[in-house]
């Protein structure tokens, strides 16, 4: 059977990180990114230098029939999907509660959870037995914040992943009779662009000294551990979250 992935925020970071690790796998891979094209086409571009197949899905995960769209374009040109990973998300400015807007709220959960539930029913449409499908995995990146609370920074963003932490277990139960294994990662401080959109690009190496392994983790460390739980390897894990955190 073939592997089809779905790895959305895929031009970047971590998700570009576990597009070329998928490829190498043998799955063909669909690298979705909103706006950023020349990046997802670099990456579609070191698969195929690879020997490996992808394509490029443009595609903002907040808009409903954007999200359908981009499913449409992979079956017809990657076939059914077996494997989806829940990369896409946004931070803010660093701000407090108190001083936080609505409209910032409304994008942080558009993008975050709105996004991974709006792929994932797709995803499972496709993948569960209920609906013919032969089964496949979902991974959601959730985030360490879920768990620290990000306070003085980025508190909208950590109730964002820890709504993605109770979506993983309950989708995860949801669907486990249906061929379809649901987990989460938690990266903890980890070294991508990500820190300079929320206006911090140190952030990762300012906050080292907490991290018991004291330096921040690689997008491909985490990539390595998604790709280990989307695999035949993590064939009884389903519900999990696993921290990628150097301990933190």
């Amino acid at each position: 059977m073939s592997k089809v992935i779905l790895i959305t925020g895929g031009s970047r970071g971590i998700g570009a990180a576990t597009a070329l690790l998928a490829a190498r796998q043998g799955y063909a891979v669909a690298v979705n990114y909103q706006v950023k094209s020349l990046a997802a086409d670099a990456v579609v571009r070191q698969i195929h230098e690879i020997g490996g197949q992808a394509i490029a899905v443009q595609a903002d995960v907040a808009r409903e029939a954007q999200v359908l769209a981009m499913f449409a374009s992979i079956d017809a040109r990657l076939g059914r999907l077996t494997a989806l990973v829940n990369n896409a998300g946004v931070v803010d400015q660093t701000t407090r509660v108190d001083a936080i807007t609505l409209q910032r709220l409304q994008r942080i959960f558009e993008i975050n959870v709105f996004g991974s539930f709006l792929c994932a029913r797709e995803a499972v449409r496709r993948m569960s037995t209920r609906h013919g499908g032969t089964g496949g995995a979902i991974v959601n990146v959730s985030s360490a914040a879920a768990r620290l609370g990000a306070p003085g920074q980025y508190v909208d963003y950590a109730a964002a992943k820890g709504a993605i932490d109770t979506f993983t277990i309950g989708l995860s139960k949801e669907v486990a009779a249906e061929g379809i294994r649901v987990n989460a990662v938690r990266p903890g401080l980890i070294e991508t662009e990500i820190h300079a959109s929320g206006g911090l690009p140190g952030r990762a190496w300012d906050l080292a000294p907490q991290v018991p392994m004291q330096r921040p983790g690689s997008a491909r460390e985490v990539a390595e551990s998604i790709i280990w739980l989307l695999s035949d390897n993590a064939s009884y894990i389903t519900g999990a979250l696993l921290d990628v955190s150097g301990g933190r």
